[in-house]
């Protein structure tokens, strides 16, 4: 079995499909970067959605989430907007760390890995 490639650019593809499963790559705020968690997480996971929609998944077909935050302050806030979105019984398995993030103005930066 192959590997896709789906919106593949120089350093990365959007997304690497394999096994039936979807490997996204980290997605950041493009319009909400230095404004509030709360705006930019939204931005994030609808970007996922997205993306998901896009290659015929949905998030209640995510098998993971990696969320890096520039600061743990905004952990809960930013989960204050991650809780509506996960569908109920669907939670992904999960980790959040601090990271310094590359992309300036980001404050959340989220991997995501799904069934096709």
């Amino acid at each position: 079995m192959g590997i896709q490639r789906i919106g593949p650019g120089a350093r990365m593809s959007e997304i690497s499909v394999f096994n039936g499963v979807l490997y996204l790559a980290g997605q950041v705020p493009k319009e909400t970067r230095g404004r509030d968690i709360r705006e930019q997480t939204a931005e994030v996971l609808g970007m996922i959605d997205g993306l998901l929609e896009g290659a015929g998944s949905n998030r209640t077909r995510l098998l993971s989430c990696q969320i890096y935050l520039r600061d743990m302050a905004l952990f809960a806030p930013m989960n204050e907007v991650r809780d509506t979105w996960v569908a109920a019984g669907q939670a992904p398995a999960r980790a959040t760390v601090q990271a310094a993030l590359a992309s300036p103005g980001c404050d959340i930066e989220i991997v995501a890995v799904a069934a096709a």
